[in-house]
C-alpha cells in the first residue's frame, strides 16, 4: 500500500475529500491550495495564489479554481464542486473514482463512458500552473468546456460582485488575458490545442467557505467568470490548461509538463512525505530567501524561522538554504533584535534562538573558527542588546537575567492576544528565554575561543556561572521540583508547561542530572500526547482542550492546552540525552504516531496544532514548517542512535537521496 493511501470509495463522500486538502508551490512565494476534489473551503485556497511583484510579502488569490465539464451528445457533465449556501452545486464528486499525489496531484472522473485524467503541476521558481488533460477513454465525441472563476483579492479577505472589476477577456496566442483591478499582475490562460474562448463575464454570488465560517470569519465570496474555453479531446490526448502571470509560447506546455513532472520526487515513504514538504517552505524571492511558517495563511516569523531552519533544511543536506536564510535574517537585523512577523521586532527569543540554529549549521559552515569569521559580529551585537538594555522592552538585570515585558503584547513564542490583551503573557524571567540566553553566551565564548578572540572571551568570561546560579535559584520549583515557567516581581509562576524542557535539550544546560530527570518526568506526566507536548496541564483549572471556535475562543485556547509538535523535538532530544539508546523504542513510537497524519488532513504534511484531549484532532494552518522540521529531526536522532552515533551527524550518507528529486 503506498503511504499516501486514499480511499477510492470515500472520495465521494464529502466529509472524507473536504477534510483532506493538499498543496504545491512554486518555490518562489506562490502556490495552490485546496481540497484533494478541488472544492473549496477556505478564503485561502485557489489554484494560483501568488504575490504581485518580487518585493510584495504578501499573496494574493489571483485564480480561484476552473470548472471542467464534459460535454456529449449535447449533454453536459460538470465535473466542479462548489458550496453555495445549503447545498453543493455542482456536484461533480460523484464522478470522481481516483485520487494521488505523486508525484504531482491528479484525479480521475468517470462519466459514462468517458474517463479523464487532471494532473495539477506548478512551475518551480515562476507564476505557472499547467493542468493537464488526458481523456483516457471515451466512447464517442468529446469536448472538454473549462471555465475559469477569478478573485483578484488579498488572501486574507472575501471579495464581492463589484462595479469596478474589469470583465474583459483580451486575445493572446492560445487564449487570452485578463486583469479585473489596476495593481495587479495579468493572468494569462492559454491552451495548448485548438480551442474557442466564448467570452461570457458573469458573477457568481455566495461561494461558502465553511472553514472561515467555523472559524469565525466571513465565508462567502462573488467570484468573476470572464467566459469559458471549448474544445474538442479525443480519446488518448492530453491537453494542457496554462495560468500563468507571464505569456507562454502554447507549443512549449507539454515539453515544459514533462520536464517538470521528471524532476518531482517519489513521495514513496513518510520521511520522502516530510523532505518534500519541508521544501515547500523554502521561498526564494528576489535577493531574499526566507522560510514561510505555515500553509495556507502564514507569512515570515523570525521565530518559527530559526526553530524550523535545521530541520527543514540540514536534515536533508540543504546547507545552502540554510545559510541563505540566515544571511537574509542577518540583513534584517536591528537593534540585537530580528524581525518576527513581517517587521515587526517584538520576539525576546528569536535572536536567541539564532544561536541555536548557528550549532546546528557548524558542520556545514567549516568548523567553528569559519563559523564565527562570518556570523561573529551579529552574535556579538545580539549578545551586547541584550545586555545593554537596547531594547525599551528587554533588558538584562544585575542577575545577569534576561527580563521582557510589555504592556500590549506577548514578546515570548505564547503570543495569544485576545482584547488587546495576552492570553499568556509571561512577563518578567521566562524559563526557555533564560536557557536560550545561557547556551547563547556559553557557545558565543566557546567559538571566540576556538578563534582566539580573547577581547570578547575576556568580556563575557565571568557571564555564564553569574546566570547559571541566578537561574536555579530563581526558577528551580523545589517543593514539586520542576522548572517555574516564568518569574517576575511577585514570584515563580508554577504552572505546568512545557517551555522548562527547552532547558534540558540545549546544547549548553544548566540543570544537573537529577533536576533534568525530575523536569522530563512531569512533562511526561502532564503534557506529553502522540502529538507533541500539551502547552498547559490538564490539571490546571485554565486548561483548554480543544482549540475551536471563533479567533478569541481559539486564541484562548492556543497556548493553555493545546499541543505542538514542535516541541516533541526538544522532549525527544532531552530523552535521548538521558537515556541513550534505550530510548529508541519509545522514541520510533513517536515517530510513527504521526505516519497516518499526512494522509488525513495537510496531505505530506504536519499540522500546526492538535486538541488537547484525545482524539488529539489536527487544526490549525495544515502545513507548518516548525512541526515538519521537528519530526524530520526526531528521525535524524533515531537514526543517529540507531548507528550507535548520538552526536550531530554529518548526514553525508543521507543528502545524496534527500537530493533525489529536487
Amino acid at each position: 500500500m503506498a503511504v499516501l493511501h486514499f480511499d477510492k470509495n470515500e472520495l465521494g463522500n464529502l466529509e472524507y475529500s473536504l477534510q483532506r486538502e493538499m498543496l504545491s508551490t512554486n518555490r518562489a512565494g506562490g502556490y495552490m491550495s485546496t481540497t484533494i476534489v478541488c472544492c473549496n473551503t477556505r478564503k485561502y485556497h485557489g489554484l494560483m495564489v501568488c504575490p504581485k511583484d518580487d518585493r510584495d510579502e504578501n499573496n494574493y488569490v489571483l485564480l480561484s479554481s476552473v470548472d471542467e465539464t464534459v460535454v456529449q451528445h449535447e449533454q453536459s457533465f460538470n465535473l466542479a464542486i462548489h458550496r453555495f449556501p445549503g447545498v453543493y452545486d455542482p456536484r461533480g464528486h460523484k464522478y470522481i473514482t481516483d485520487f494521488t499525489y505523486t508525484p504531482a496531484p491528479a484525479i480521475t472522473y468517470r462519466v459514462g463512458g468517458v474517463i479523464l485524467k487532471k494532473e495539477l503541476l506548478w512551475i518551480h521558481s515562476r507564476t505557472q500552473l499547467l493542468i493537464r488533460y488526458t481523456l483516457l477513454d471515451a466512447r464517442s465525441q468529446t469536448q472538454l468546456r473549462l471555465r475559469p472563476f477569478l478573485a483578484f483579492r488579498d488572501r486574507h479577505t472575501v471579495g464581492r460582485a463589484n462595479m469596478e472589476a474589469d470583465g474583459r477577456s483580451y486575445p493572446i496566442e492560445g487564449g487570452v488575458r485578463n486583469r479585473l483591478y489596476e495593481g495587479f499582475p495579468w493572468l494569462h490562460m492559454q491552451i495548448d490545442a485548438p480551442s474557442e474562448f466564448v467570452a461570457a463575464p458573469d458573477w457568481y454570488y455566495n461561494f461558502e467557505y465553511g472553514e472561515e465560517i467555523a472559524r469565525g470569519y466571513p465565508g462567502h465570496e462573488d467570484l468573476l467568470t470572464t467566459g469559458y474555453f471549448e474544445l474538442d479531446i479525443a480519446k488518448g490526448q492530453s491537453v494542457i490548461f496554462s495560468c500563468s502571470t507571464e505569456p507562454v509560447d502554447p507549443s512549449t506546455l507539454d515539453q515544459v509538463f514533462e520536464e517538470e513532472l521528471s524532476r518531482r520526487s517519489n513521495k514513496i515513504d513518510f520521511l520522502s512525505c516530510l523532505r518534500h514538504s519541508a521544501r515547500q517552505f523554502i521561498v526564494r524571492n528576489g535577493d531574499r530567501t526566507e522560510v514561510v511558517a505555515g500553509y495556507p495563511w502564514f507569512g515570515r516569523w523570525g521565530r518559527d524561522t530559526f526553530i524550523a531552519l535545521p530541520g527543514i533544511t540540514l536534515t536533508q543536506g540543504d546547507d545552502r538554504s540554510c545559510r541563505e536564510v540566515l544571511d537574509t535574517m542577518v540583513s534584517q537585523m536591528q537593534g540585537g533584535l530580528f524581525p518576527n512577523m513581517g517587521y515587526a521586532y517584538n520576539s525576546v527569543d528569536a535572536p536567541l534562538w539564532f544561536f541555536w540554529t548557528l550549532q546546528a549549521y557548524e558542520p556545514f559552515a567549516g568548523g567553528p573558527r569559519k563559523l564565527w569569521k562570518k556570523y561573529g559580529s551579529p552574535m556579538k551585537a545580539i549578545l551586547e542588546a541584550y545586555r545593554d538594555g537596547a531594547n525599551p522592552y528587554v533588558r538584562v538585570d544585575d542577575n545577569a537575567l534576561v527580563w521582557a515585558a510589555h504592556p500590549r503584547y506577548a514578546m515570548t513564542w505564547m503570543d495569544a492576544v485576545v482584547d488587546g490583551k495576552p492570553v499568556t503573557g509571561r512577563e518578567g524571567y521566562q524559563v526557555e528565554v533564560n536557557a536560550l540566553w545561557y547556551n547563547a553566551v556559553r557557545y558565543a565564548l566557546e567559538l571566540a575561543r576556538k578563534s582566539k578572540d580573547t577581547a570578547f572571551v575576556e568580556r563575557w568570561e565571568p557571564m555564564p556561572e553569574r546566570i547559571r546560579k541566578s537561574f536555579l535559584e530563581l526558577f528551580w520549583y523545589e517543593r514539586e521540583e520542576f522548572l517555574a515557567d516564568y518569574v517576575d516581581e511577585h514570584g515563580q509562576n508554577t504552572f505546568i508547561r512545557p517551555n522548562q524542557i527547552i532547558a534540558c535539550s540545549l546544547p549548553y544546560g544548566m540543570l544537573g542530572e537529577g533536576m533534568k530527570r525530575s523536569v522530563i518526568d512531569t512533562v511526561r506526566r502532564h503534557l506529553l500526547t502522540p502529538k507533541g507536548l500539551r502547552t498547559l496541564s490538564p490539571r490546571n483549572p485554565l486548561y483548554e482542550g480543544r482549540c475551536v471556535g471563533d479567533q478569541p475562543t481559539r486564541d484562548r485556547a492556543y497556548h493553555q492546552g493545546t499541543v505542538w509538535p514542535w516541541l516533541l523535538e526538544h522532549y525527544v532530544k532531552a530523552c535521548f540525552d538521558m537515556h541513550g539508546k534505550a530510548f529508541l523504542p519509545e522514541a520510533r513510537d513517536m515517530l510513527k504516531n504521526f505516519e497516518e497524519d499526512i494522509s488525513v488532513s495537510g496531505i505530506a504534511s504536519i499540522n500546526e496544532i492538535y486538541d488537547g484531549d484525545p482524539p488529539h484532532n489536527p487544526r490549525g494552518a495544515v502545513s507548518q514548517a516548525w512541526s515538519v522540521g521537528a519530526i524530520l529531526r526526531i528521525a535524524q536522532m533515531i537514526e543517529a542512535y540507531e548507528n550507535e552515533y548520538p552526536g550531530v551527524k554529518t548526514l553525508m550518507d543521507t543528502i545524496e537521496a534527500a537530493r533525489e528529486g529536487e
